[in-house]
């Protein structure tokens, strides 16, 4: 799973998607993560759609829960006291400069993001290995047993 394509994609999403205070980047590319595997290859395929926005629907709850919100803006007031509007070099250099991308700052809700992604993808593996046991180990219908097929 991954592609340099779908990094490459996802250049924009930091700052809270092109910097404007939206989303968190790395919300959005935890869900694109988990669509990787539960998303719909067509776009009739309502079920699919179905199963990829309840995957997702946990991954943003799981975010919510450990960071308090979803919103850029709203996670820089609740880590640095104050929002940083990204798009201003000089609010990025006072962001930088207040610990923004130090430990505590971005790259621990990035870690986060990834956690969340990476325990509902874990999950879902789980299940899909239980659907293929369960298929595999199925009994033969007696018709099929006695032909030996």
């Amino acid at each position: 799973m991954g592609s340099d394509e779908v990094f490459k994609a996802g250049s924009a999403l930091a700052g809270g998607v092109a910097r404007m205070g939206e989303t968190c980047g790395a919300l959005t590319g935890a869900i694109m993560g988990v669509c990787c595997l539960a998303g719909r290859e067509k776009l009739e395929d309502r079920k699919q759609y179905g199963v990829a926005m309840e995957e997702a629907g946990r991954v943003f709850h799981l975010f919510r829960e450990r960071i308090g919100h979803t919103l850029c803006e709203e996670i820089h007031k609740l880590r640095h006291g104050r929002v940083y509007h990204l798009a201003d070099p000089k609010e990025r250099e006072a962001f930088h400069h207040d610990g923004g991308h130090s430990r505590t700052g971005c790259p621990e809700v990035c870690g986060v993001a990834a956690r969340a992604a990476a325990e509902v993808i874990l999950d879902l593996r789980k299940k899909s290995s239980k659907r293929k046991t369960a298929r595999t180990s199925a009994p033969k219908p007696k018709s099929m047993a006695k032909s030996g097929r």
